[in-house]
């Protein structure tokens, strides 16, 4: 990864960028003593995929996006959606989350449906879907502190495992 920008004392300070090995942009923003600190933008093949506000390398406030359209917006605690807002690709309110807790989906960095459910604490607890990257249910049933507890795991032919 190469960074272009500010530093002081030997350390990412100020504004800067970085960049994956192929040259491609994946953050701008601001550092403080190394770290992502304040304002900044994080994308993916070229993509804006976030914007918001960073506090030692982790999301705190922000906006995340889905193919171009907002996806979610609220704060974040340790990285995890915590509170705010999620929205489909007509921008209508599909969800909520307050203080870790509602129903969420959560995505790959392609925009691919990973996981549909409940949360409880920022954590997959009560009923829950679970898609591999082609799209395909992998896992329906219930979760227990972000683990699977009961249910059914299906093949790649939706055979019950």
């Amino acid at each position: 990864m190469a960074y272009e920008g500010e530093y002081l004392d030997g350390k990412r300070n100020g504004k800067g960028k970085e960049y994956n090995m192929f040259g491609k942009l994946e953050f701008e923003g601001e550092y403080l003593n190394g770290k992502r600190n304040g304002k900044g933008k994080e994308y993916y093949h070229g993509k804006l995929i976030f914007e918001g506000e960073f506090l030692n390398n982790l999301k705190k406030k922000g906006r995340e996006y889905k193919n171009g359209n907002l996806e979610f917006e609220g704060e974040y605690l340790y990285n995890k959606k915590w509170n705010g807002k999620g929205y489909d690709e007509d921008a209508n309110i599909i969800y909520e989350l307050i203080n870790g807790n509602g129903k969420i989906k959560e995505y790959s960095d392609n925009g691919e449906l990973l996981f549909e459910g409940e949360y409880l604490d920022g954590k997959r607890n009560g009923k829950g879907k679970e898609y591999n990257l082609k799209g395909e249910l992998s896992f329906e049933g219930e979760y227990l502190n972000n683990k699977k507890w009961n249910g059914k795991r299906y093949d790649e032919k939706a055979n019950i495992i």
